[in-house]
């Protein structure tokens, strides 16, 4: 097996991992870890809880006493650059060194301002060899959320609505229910991994949706409501504030169009339901050159999600 391949083949393993921490880890990025020596795995972790132990570390824990003495041989893969600065767990790549571990191949580079190619450097300067940018794009992609916050600093930001067959979100001006019990959940499992949720002032007002998890387990969003009194910038402000890293917004056309309009979205989710409604709101035209991130057809609904190409 050729040394790039191998490289790619425990990188996907770092990314199953991560994706474990999912809503644990939050709002610290998704990491993945493992260690291997002898052509195999001797230890792995992923990042469970925020202000607990890193990747790394929960991977040298999970390392057995009689493979202890693999460790000078062995090769760290971690699917996000270790951290080099004291927060509220010591430098991983301190502990790195202090292992004596000979390579580390390391995913993408963290754009934190108090990593940044840091613990790369020290990882080096400590004489390990380091490989990075296996997987890049993947990995990257996993913590979009928390890259977009602190490269743009303002949430990840996800534009979702429901339309009828004939391109309308609502029938003759009254709210009007296009989703299944299925799609519903899936609504509500979004909600959950997301940090903030935002409507418009009418459809608060109109519909006084709870905007929160009842179909699914975790915890809901924080609510905002768009209005002259607060506005974008301003919600887009507090969520920086509060290290809100991601946002849906769930409004009418005018709240939708609002954000397409100043490019301030990230993603974009369109359920499309087989009723026809005659009349209505139109939904909101999709914005050119956009890229085809999944789509799922389910009783006559079809869900597409979409980003930037």
């Amino acid at each position: 097996m050729s040394q790039i391949i191998e490289d790619e083949k425990y990188m996907r393993r770092c990314l199953q991992l991560a994706r474990c921490g999912r809503n644990g880890s939050r709002p610290n990025p998704m990491v993945g870890a493992v260690i291997v020596a002898d052509g195999r795995i001797i230890g792995e972790g992923y990042h469970v809880r925020c202000g607990e132990g890193h990747a790394e570390v929960n991977a040298f824990r999970s390392v057995s006493i009689q493979d202890e003495r693999l460790l000078p041989e062995a090769t760290v893969y971690v699917s996000l650059e270790p951290c080099a600065h004291y927060g509220k767990t010591p430098p991983c790549a301190d502990l790195i060194v202090s292992k004596g571990v000979r390579r580390v191949v390391v995913g993408c580079v963290d754009e934190f301002a108090q990593v940044q190619g840091r613990g790369i450097e020290k990882l080096r300067s400590a004489g390990i060899s380091v490989t990075v940018g296996v997987l890049e794009a993947e990995c990257r992609w996993l913590n979009r959320r928390f890259f977009t916050f602190h490269a743009k600093h303002r949430p990840y930001i996800i534009l979702k609505w429901a339309q009828s067959a004939d391109g309308f979100i609502d029938c003759n001006g009254q709210a009007v229910s296009l989703s299944t019990p299925l799609t519903q959940m899936l609504v509500h499992r979004l909600r959950a991994e997301e940090d903030a949720i935002l409507v418009g002032r009418v459809t608060d007002e109109r519909e006084h949706p709870q905007l929160n998890v009842r179909h699914w387990s975790g915890r809901s969003p924080r609510r905002f409501v768009l209005s002259h009194a607060h506005p974008i910038d301003a919600i887009l402000g507090e969520c920086r504030a509060e290290g809100l890293q991601s946002l849906i917004v769930e409004g009418g056309r005018k709240t939708l169009e609002s954000f397409l309009a100043a490019g301030l979205w990230d993603e974009i989710r369109v359920e499309s339901s087989p009723l026809n409604t005659k009349d209505g709101t139109r939904a909101p035209q999709l914005p050119p050159n956009l890229r085809l991130l999944s789509e799922l057809f389910w009783e006559g609904r079809h869900i597409c999600r979409y980003a930037r190409s």
